[in-house]
């Protein structure tokens, strides 16, 4: 990854003034939402859009909803595409891996965590990089200042890019994704502020797991905020509760 310019494709404003860009960087499409407050002159703080490996058109839905309820509270949002996801190529391995958890999943097996590795340590190997090459080429466009935040899954990716980076000061975690036991050991060091949203009810994902990630999180500030039901069942009032942090740990 080169720290260079993102290259700006198209942009548009959004019906509450908020304008979203496309971009590329590296040739790994991006996109950038920034409040109509945000100039040279007034540059706002970032927060980095995590989620999970199903391509940005199919999430994008969901991206934009959030990007806009941090734009009303002064925030830019930003996200870009993770490997082997939407027009990307597929990583080889991961591949394997996730038709290893099918093939689990339905002959009723537990999930190794060999197979958990397998899964989750190539993504979030070469995504970290390319998030903090991304971060170097955003905070180069003059509206954008910072400090940063991270928000979303996949959940090994955030405690990775929050530990590997320094500008990310504050994040907000999802829970429901498989954790590779050394991203437990990792989990440990990690010292920023968190807030962390766990679906109770999620039936893809080991709720024990994601409690004991939580307990293993050095941060003397964290925070678990727990509703009842499945993966896509995130009540409104959940995003409330981690606006209000962003403001908190960014404003």
């Amino acid at each position: 990854m080169h720290n260079t310019s993102p290259h700006l494709t198209s942009g548009r404003r959004l019906d509450d003034g908020v304008h979203e860009r496309a971009f590329t960087l590296d040739g790994i499409p991006g996109l950038l939402w920034t409040p109509a407050s945000a100039s040279a002159s007034t540059p706002v703080p970032l927060i980095l859009l995590g989620h999970p490996p199903l391509g940005l058109d199919r999430m994008y839905p969901r991206l934009v909803e959030r990007a806009r309820r941090s734009a009303a509270d002064g925030f830019a949002s930003a996200t870009i595409e993770l490997p082997g996801s939407g027009e990307r190529p597929r990583l080889p391995a991961v591949e394997r891996a996730r038709a290893g958890l099918r093939r689990a999943r339905e002959a009723g097996e537990p999930v190794t965590d060999e197979l958990i590795d397998a899964l989750v340590l190539p993504l979030a190997g070469q995504a970290v990089p390319e998030w903090r090459a991304a971060l170097d080429a955003l905070l180069s466009l003059p509206e954008i200042g910072g400090p940063v935040g991270y928000s979303g899954g996949v959940i090994s990716l955030g405690v990775r890019l929050a530990l590997a980076e320094p500008r990310v000061v504050a994040a907000c975690l999802f829970a429901g994704s498989f954790v590779p036991r050394v991203v437990f050991e990792e989990a440990r060091r990690l010292t920023v502020p968190l807030h962390v949203l766990l679906q109770w009810d999620d039936e893809g994902n080991d709720r024990q797991a994601a409690l004991d990630l939580f307990d293993a999180f050095g941060s003397a500030e964290k925070t678990l905020h727990a509703n009842m039901g499945g993966h896509t069942g995130v009540p409104h009032f959940a995003g409330d509760a981690a606006a209000q942090f962003f403001t908190r740990h960014l404003g």
